[in-house]
């Protein structure tokens, strides 16, 4: 886990390109059970990751998404989307259209900067 509060907690997806997802620790199936205050978390949250991707990685494009399919509860995906990676411009989850030729910068001061970056966040 690389972050967690008392709402949400975010976790590191094993991928080929950056990818962070923010859950909700209380069990909601929908966005709309949220509450006020959860909310404005996770818009925060995301809008810190989407900068601090873009600034760090450079990506062509930045894909937030929130499915909840396989894993019934409010989660959001926050991915750093390369022309070059395995499934552009298909979702990660699509068909894979070539063997994936991306080489990104090192992960550690990535996730420690939005580490930093959140913890600064919630204690406002």
């Amino acid at each position: 886990m690389l972050y967690s509060n008392p709402l949400v907690y975010i976790e590191l997806h094993d991928s080929e390109i950056p990818w962070l997802k923010i859950f909700t620790h209380t069990p909601h199936k929908e966005f709309s059970e949220c509450l006020p205050h959860e909310k404005t978390m996770i818009w925060e949250y995301l809008d810190i990751i989407e900068k601090e991707m873009l600034e760090y990685f450079k990506p062509d494009k930045i894909n937030i998404a929130s499915f909840g399919n396989m894993c019934p509860r409010v989660h959001w995906h926050i991915m750093a989307r390369f022309n070059d990676d395995s499934y552009f411009p298909e979702p990660m989850w699509g068909v894979k259209q070539r063997k994936g030729s991306i080489k990104i910068a090192p992960m550690e001061p990535f996730l420690e900067s939005v580490q930093k970056k959140l913890t600064s966040w919630s204690a406002i």
